[in-house]
């Protein structure tokens, strides 16, 4: 199995997309990185003062402006996770250079292990390199004036929820690389991820407007494609407001009014899990 996770490295590494991606990641911290700090100077001129009022206004900014850079730095991480893995089996297929592969004596299980494994830490990595990006900038560049109040403890369980989001994409990924073309595959993954953060969103508003039926289409969508419960999970395990009724009006629509539940966090493992297990029992069985 290592050394499919080896070579998978080498194929990420020499991809085009993932270097593109690396550059503009690194511009979109830099532009982060702006936008805080313009935010700071106009913070201290604006509510220079000490009052309640002030530091509510300051509360607001500052969970707003790194809950947005969290919810695009989550996008960018997720499509790469998708444009990546997507095709890990498919286009080898395509290309038959899988058949190198199936000429050793390799279970095609740990074909799938290691690919997965492969995607998935490297993926990971890049998901924690983002993370602590963001949240470094928060800190440092918005000083006394944006950096969000948050413990050692609450970062580390963000950032596990964080990096959960490209791993359960990569599972999904993996089983429908081994049952389909490259694009077809893609653009089912794309729209199961649009679905799971539009319908996070109406939940959000939902519960925020008390209507059923949007916390109800919510939940749906949720169950679907749960990648969204794990981005609301890390945004209340970041800001720790979940039980506050001021949570939705201080973080807007990047913040949580309706917590994931356990059995929810449990189902998305499970979600995860058994689509890597179909991944592995539709690849053994596939002629190629």
């Amino acid at each position: 199995m290592w050394p499919i996770i080896k070579i998978t490295y080498r194929e990420m590494i020499s991809k085009r997309i993932f270097t593109i991606t690396l550059i503009m990641s690194m511009a979109f911290l830099l532009l982060f990185g702006l936008a805080t700090g313009y935010a700071v100077k106009e913070m201290k001129e604006s509510f220079g003062g000490l009052g309640p009022e002030a530091l509510l206004q300051k509360n607001f900014f500052s969970t707003q402006l790194l809950g947005m850079g969290l919810y695009f730095g989550s996008v960018i991480t997720a499509l790469l996770a998708i444009l990546s893995s997507v095709g890990s089996i498919a286009s080898e297929i395509e290309s038959h250079q899988i058949d190198t592969w199936l000429a050793r004596a390799l279970p095609r299980y740990k074909y799938v292990l290691g690919k997965f494994f492969g995607l998935a830490s490297m993926l990971g990595i890049y998901a924690l390199l983002m993370f602590f990006g963001l949240l470094a900038i928060n800190q440092w560049v918005g000083g006394g004036a944006l950096a969000v109040q948050v413990g050692g403890a609450q970062i580390l369980k963000a950032a596990a929820f964080f990096v959960g989001m490209p791993i359960i994409l990569v599972c999904v990924a993996m089983f429908l690389s081994s049952m389909t073309t490259t694009v077809t595959g893609g653009i089912i993954l794309i729209i199961l991820y649009g679905i799971s953060f539009i319908g996070g969103f109406i939940e959000q508003l939902g519960v925020a407007f008390s209507n059923s039926s949007l916390t109800n289409i919510g939940i749906i969508s949720s169950l679907v494609f749960p990648s969204d419960s794990l981005f609301r999970q890390m945004t209340l395990s970041l800001f720790d407001t979940a039980d506050d009724p001021l949570s939705f009006a201080s973080q807007g629509i990047f913040g949580t009014t309706s917590p994931p539940s356990t059995a929810m966090l449990i189902y998305t493992i499970l979600y995860g899990i058994v689509a890597l297990a179909l991944s592995i029992r539709v690849f053994q069985k596939r002629d190629v």
